[in-house]
């Protein structure tokens, strides 16, 4: 497991029942969790005194109820700062168990004694733009929804990074990963987040498990000769993280040499002691 466990801004008070129990600053949300399958005794009072509740319709979607949230606050890990926002489909715009990935983009992009250039492809608002870019790395932020890169620049901006090397672009991952190949643009590191299912802008349709070996395929052109990092992140349920390590290996490896490693994401629950798996994720690394 790779556990996110250095949250000061959030923690994961409790889950039961297909729910979790969330603090998110000083506010305290109850979102649906599929992974929660379990029945055990909910004794936080805040499972009632919350500030915001996800309810899941029976016909899909779902809608909040709040109790005097506000629109959007700022949380921080470390020196890295984000705006929340709850959104449709229980989001707020972070994932914390994401974190101990961007300890890990720190570190690398810090001890590399390079410049390095990052490609975060599916790069949503921004978490992990904003890691690379503190630790001193030009990354080029790839998201087809014009709303989730507006949000990743404000992200970076509540961070202080709005002057850093940063560039925005709305577009399908694919067409930009084969066009930045053609126009012989390279990047040291990818970092990617496809969801299990989507439509790019032009209504593209994409389904991780039809299309995540070509995807991955395509990126290994797009590395430079010396490439330092790949991360693919997945939380399509029922897919392996073994899964990704096969598919590194034998993409990346075989290329470049070095090795993959994949581990469940992971936060600490609070009253329990014991940890939530948060989807699945690869390093590779030369």
């Amino acid at each position: 497991m790779w556990i996110s466990d250095k949250w000061q801004d959030y923690e994961l008070i409790d889950c039961s029942s297909g729910e979790k129990l969330e603090r998110w600053g000083k506010w305290i949300l109850v979102r649906p969790d599929p992974q929660a399958i379990w029945n055990s005794p909910r004794r936080d009072k805040r499972w009632n005194n919350y500030d915001a509740c996800y309810h899941r319709s029976n016909t899909g979607g779902g809608s909040w109820e709040k109790r005097g949230l506000p629109e959007s606050w700022k949380i921080s890990y470390g020196k890295l700062s984000f705006n929340v926002k709850p959104m449709n489909f229980k989001h707020t715009g972070i994932f914390p168990e994401q974190a101990d990935n961007w300890e890990y983009i720190i570190s690398k992009i810090k001890n590399a004694g390079r410049p390095i250039n990052v490609l975060n492809l599916f790069a949503y608002t921004g978490a992990a733009t904003v890691a690379a870019a503190s630790a001193g790395a030009r990354v080029c932020h790839v998201d087809a929804a014009r709303g989730m890169v507006a949000w990743a620049k404000e992200n970076a901006a509540a961070s202080g990074l709005s002057d850093r090397p940063i560039r925005w672009i709305v577009d399908d991952c694919t067409k930009f990963v084969e066009r930045e190949i053609r126009r012989g643009n390279r990047y040291d590191a990818v970092i990617m987040d496809p969801p299990s299912y989507g439509r790019g802008p032009n209504r593209e349709v994409w389904k991780l498990e039809d299309q995540l070996w070509s995807f991955v395929s395509l990126c290994a052109g797009v590395l430079s000769e010396k490439p330092l990092f790949v991360i693919i992140n997945s939380y399509t349920t029922g897919l392996s993280p073994l899964v990704l390590t096969y598919i590194c290996e034998s993409i990346f490896t075989n290329k470049f040499g070095g090795r993959s490693e994949s581990r469940e994401l992971c936060l600490p629950v609070s009253s329990s002691g014991l940890f939530l798996p948060c989807g699945s994720s690869c390093r590779w690394e030369a």
